[in-house]
């Protein structure tokens, strides 16, 4: 980094590097990278030569930063014909709404896609036109470096001024003035959690478009793993003539292509196949990269609204609200790394996500055999901790594995990384001494940030911050072997014939048990013999491969489906209720034996087959499912397991009741949260049931099925009677209409024992929760 001179005021030393940061105004890419010690030098040298008082140069710098983004929003006088300039998208996803609760299907589908395209073409003209006026006023840029006094401040402003006429002219060929003008919080809201899919979901139900419905459907599904009516929406979808798997695209998979990239390095690295590993990781620190930079361009070129007074003792002029609106700015594209690292449904980034996938790349790229290359990823590491002893241990490694080659042992980190380390720091400066100096308040996204960043008086603000956030990624460590379910494990087993097979010790954890006995050798065969007649008749998945593996076929069948089998009469009536029943038996049986505190429902009942692919079982390495947690989000390398969504955090307690055992593997297995030290083994047979609780004290997988086929009715339970199973209820009611009854005592209704105030209770809460945005009661099918 560049050093100035040391300006004086009073007894305070201010070195220039807290505000002479003026790289903020040149938009950061790798390909301006050239000019950053430049635009640095021309600040220092600049700025070096200027009097007064500090304050006033500080907020100098910020307003030209501040007029630069705020004036990108004038209006295109003059421009072409405003029917053919893009619209506000806002208004556009309104009138869609509109038509939506109207019933006017054709109408509401035609806005509602209008103002999806029009929001994504937006971005297109900005990122376009922020590439196009790079270069406006560079010419009056160059002049600072020999003006003084109010000139110098005069030609600043002639470049701020030709760069907003540059961007005014080129967004307003392509945007109407109103499209041009923020967006409400509500709005983003909307767009963020894909809310106009779920309308178009319905609405192209309704208009009989049952593919474009399943896509809209995935897409909304995907951002909202927790919502039970959109996955029974694509259950149904799955189910109905004319949709195939295929027919499910995420629309916005555009904006995650670092994700795909990234499961896939996993995927590559489980495999032991390193070099395409190597590639993957590549590909995926790159779109990182990309898609960072797109978030701070649309940052940068997106209408401002200008600071509001900050009440009747302000006296905040114009230097103080442009910098204000500035160091906004700065914020927000800081805030693009939180952004870019959350996954579509999950409310919490993951930490350190750039240097995650370097640390990744280096050691896939030394298993290779690519040693160089791990050196440069690895020093490319270095930068965000230059002090972390693992990596210091592998730097030397490295340099012992390449013995005397002084050419790649002087190999130097990757340039792309070290624009992004030195241009974040900087804003990180800015916004430090903001925070210091200006009363804005900042939340740093990065737990790498170095500790002189900080100013000495806010750093024990910044160490207990800091101090808290390694507590809660301890956390996961530190409660691995704590189970607050609320089961307790030992309780009678209700059941004539049902005996303990394996209990807690004997499986070496918590709150699990295997019970013999549960099914009878018929029922198991009534029940295999209906799986096979509905995998033939299609269920929806149709004997796909598993979405776990490519070496098997899946299918599936539900409680529902089974009676809508039975009502055609392709599937026998009482085969159908047995599998209705066999959730009650289990629910009883457990309820029972984990002596739970309260009541017991049945969440969701899934009859799942899983086939060996003939031929394509040599040599294979993956599971049949991989490890994971059935209410949280389980991270191996951290041991820390995340209760958010995509996982389904409403599920308490878990069960698997096999059907069968003549098939090769498809052995269930429990390990602690590293996902690789196992600890209980349990091999499937006919009415054995394994139950266990569902939280971070059982992480589980399943071994590869490598012969054969593996039946198996899986079930979930809740405590909490908002997230019980409606897909039985409608089935129940279906045997109600046509006559057959469903016997339940009052016990099972109210989900095994006096109904608790847990679900009314988590009712609340959940509205609570609810933010006041438009949405429908029409999304569910």
């Amino acid at each position: 980094m560049r050093r100035c001179l040391v300006l004086r005021e009073g007894r305070k030393e201010v070195p220039h590097t807290e505000w002479l940061l003026l790289i903020t105004l040149s938009p950061w890419s790798p390909s301006s990278a050239p000019t950053f010690a430049s635009s640095a030098g021309i600040a220092c040298r600049t700025m070096a030569l200027q009097s007064g008082r500090l304050a006033v140069y500080v907020a100098f710098n910020y307003v030209i930063l501040a007029l630069f983004s705020f004036t990108s929003t004038a209006w295109a006088r003059g421009s072409p014909n405003v029917m053919s300039l893009l619209q506000p998208y806002d208004f556009l996803y309104y009138s869609g709404v509109r038509a939506y609760f109207s019933g006017e299907w054709g109408k509401a589908a035609e806005l509602l896609e209008k103002s999806v395209v029009t929001r994504e073409s937006l971005f297109r003209v900005r990122r376009q036109c922020h590439d196009d006026c790079m270069a406006a006023g560079t010419e009056a840029l160059k002049k600072l470096d020999s003006e003084h006094g109010t000139m110098w401040d005069l030609w600043a402003l002639d470049w701020v001024q030709q760069k907003a006429e540059c961007l005014r002219f080129c967004i307003g060929r392509s945007v109407t003035h109103v499209g041009q003008l923020p967006v409400s919080a509500d709005i983003e809201y909307e767009f963020g959690t894909r809310n106009p899919y779920n309308f178009l979901q319905v609405t192209y139900y309704k208009l009989e478009k049952l593919q474009r419905a399943a896509s809209a459907a995935h897409t909304y599904f995907v951002a909202n793993p927790s919502h039970l009516e959109m996955r029974n929406n694509i259950e149904k979808y799955r189910r109905m003539e004319g949709v195939t798997e295929e027919d499910f695209q995420d629309r916005e998979s555009h904006n995650e292509k670092h994700w795909v990239l990234y499961d896939a390095a996993l995927q590559l690295e489980a495999n032991s196949e390193w070099k395409q590993a190597v590639e993957k990781w590549k590909a995926c620190v790159n779109e990182t990269l990309r898609q960072t930079e797109e978030c701070r361009v649309q940052c940068e070129v997106a209408s401002q609204r200008l600071p509001e007074d900050r009440g009747v003792d302000s006296v905040d002029g114009v230097f103080e609200k442009a910098a204000a609106l500035s160091l906004s700015l700065l914020s927000c594209r800081q805030s693009c790394v939180t952004q870019v690292a959350t996954r579509p449904g999950r409310i919490s980034a993951q930490e350190d996500f750039l240097p995650t996938q370097l640390e990744h790349l280096h050691i896939a790229q030394f298993k290779a055999g690519d040693i160089s290359g791990a050196l440069q990823m690895l020093r490319s590491l270095l930068l965000f901790y230059p002090s972390d002893k693992d990596s210091l241990d592998n730097l030397q490694l490295y340099h012992e594995t390449l013995g005397g080659d002084t050419e790649s042992q002087s190999t130097q980190p990757a340039q792309e990384i070290v624009r992004y380390i030195n241009h974040s720091l900087q804003e990180k400066k800015l916004l430090y001494f903001g925070m210091e100096n200006l009363d804005i308040t900042f939340t740093d996204p990065d737990l790498w940030t170095p500790e002189d960043v900080v100013p000495e008086s806010l750093r024990e603000i910044w160490r207990a911050e800091k101090e808290k956030m390694n507590e809660k990624m301890k956390v996961g460590e530190q409660q691995e072997e704590v189970d607050d379910s609320g089961f307790f494990a030992g309780g009678p087993v209700p059941r004539v014939g049902v005996t303990i097979t394996m209990d807690d010790e004997m499986l070496n954890g918590t709150n699990r048990v295997v019970l013999d006995g549960v099914m009878t050798e018929k029922e198991c065969d009534r029940i295999l013999q209906l799986a096979s007649v509905a995998g033939s008749l299609g269920d929806g998945y149709r004997g796909r491969r598993s979405p776990h593996t490519p070496h098997e076929t899946f299918e599936g069948l539900t409680v529902l489906r089974a009676v809508k089998l039975a009502q055609e009469s392709l599937v026998n009536q009482s085969d159908a209720k047995l599998l209705h029943e066999l959730g009650e038996r289990v629910r009883t049986v457990l309820h029972s034996y984990f002596r739970s505190p309260s009541g017991l429902f049945i969440t969701f009942t899934h009859l799942v087959c899983r086939t060996a692919v003939t031929d394509d079982q040599k040599g294979r390495l993956d599971l049949s499912h991989p490890v994971h947690v059935d209410n949280c989000l389980l991270e191996p390398e951290t041991k820390q397991c995340w209760k958010e969504p995509p996982a389904f955090t409403h599920r308490d307690l878990s069960a698997i009741l096999y059907l069968n055992d003549d098939f090769d593997g498809g052995e269930l297995f429990f390990t602690n949260r590293d996902a690789k030290t196992v600890t209980a083994r349990v091999k499937p047979s006919c009415g054995r049931l394994v139950g266990f609780s569902s939280g971070p004290v059982n992480p589980h997988g399943v071994t590869a099925v490598t012969r054969g086929r593996r039946c198996a009715l899986a079930l979930w339970f809740t405590k909490e009677k908002l997230y019980r199973d409606r897909e039985r209820e409608e089935a129940e009611a279906v045997w109600a209409a046509d006559g057959h009854s469903v016997v339940k005592t009052d016990e099972e209704k109210e989900g095994g024992a006096t109904s608790s105030r847990n679900a009314r209770s988590q009712v609340t809460k959940e509205k609570k929760r609810e933010r006041g945005r438009v949405t429908g009661g029409k999304d569910e099918l």
